[in-house]
């Protein structure tokens, strides 16, 4: 794993959660933390700019948050001029994990049924973490594994995240048997799953995995095994994928419903 979590913050009641989140990701992975706010340039030419101090008071509290969460960890902090998703994915780029909250003020990280937390989620150059619902405790870090060659890269997460955790890890298939081809059983989906963390259990050996093959739609049962889960883990796109998007859409039902935090993890292009 890399050495930098980046944090965005916009004063909302939910980006204090991200920032906890983003301090206890650093710290698993002996990393530095940097939070940024993304300031939108003015749209008149006569525009006056704003009182700089609400703002460097906000980096302040979220610096100390950060601080408050994990003592040891090094937070540096920034306010970039530009939108949102411009600014935090030009971030993503120098960073291995970007965490943001389920809801912003402002458009920042937006409601979650909007655009920008999607747009993050398939745009950025690293594995997203969007803060929503509660982590379930001790419960296990979840992968969606389909199989697919795009959805091999959220299952190397998975199986890092949950090694730095000391968590167990479920992977699950969601399987239809109205929609497999005929004369095709469950032992099939079993197949698909067990060649799917195969070589990843082999790397990471101290990693307790279970796998579960899951009857019925995907979104449904996936939202459902994310309920006792300290994480959900699903890849931006996978077999079923609406054609000419990045995010797929069982990925974007997973990322407004799920119980816990999800990370969105980017397949090779």
């Amino acid at each position: 794993m890399g050495k930098l979590v980046v944090a965005g913050v916009d004063g909302s009641s939910s980006c204090r959660a991200a920032v906890e989140a983003a301090a206890l990701e650093a710290r698993r992975r002996g990393a530095g933390l940097r939070v940024v706010h993304a300031f939108g340039p003015p749209t008149r030419p006569m525009y006056a700019p704003p009182d700089p101090g609400p703002l460097e008071e906000l980096m302040r509290e979220a610096a100390d948050h950060a601080h408050e969460a994990a003592p040891d960890i090094e937070v540096t902090h920034e306010v970039v001029t530009g939108g949102a998703v411009e600014v935090l994915t030009a971030e993503s780029r120098a960073a291995d994990l970007l965490v943001v909250g389920a809801r912003g003020v402002g458009g920042f990280v937006g409601m979650l049924l909007g655009s920008t937390a999607v747009s993050l989620a398939a745009h950025a150059l690293c594995p997203v973490l969007v803060v929503r619902g509660e982590p379930g405790g001790d419960g296990p870090v979840v992968v969606a594994a389909d199989g697919s060659p795009r959805g091999e890269r959220a299952v190397e997460f998975a199986f890092a995240e949950a090694a730095l955790r000391g968590a167990e890890l479920l992977a699950v298939h969601a399987w239809q048997p109205d929609y497999a081809p005929a004369g095709t059983g469950v032992e099939a989906a079993e197949r698909l799953l067990a060649l799917a963390v195969a070589g990843f259990a082999e790397r990471y050996p101290d990693v307790v995995v279970r796998q579960q093959v899951l009857s019925g739609e995907p979104r449904e049962t996936l939202i459902e095994s994310s309920r006792n889960a300290q994480l959900m883990v699903v890849g931006a796109r996978g077999r079923g994928g609406f054609a000419g998007l990045l995010l797929g859409s069982v990925s974007q039902a997973v990322l407004h419903h799920a119980h816990c935090p999800v990370a969105v993890v980017r397949g090779k292009d």
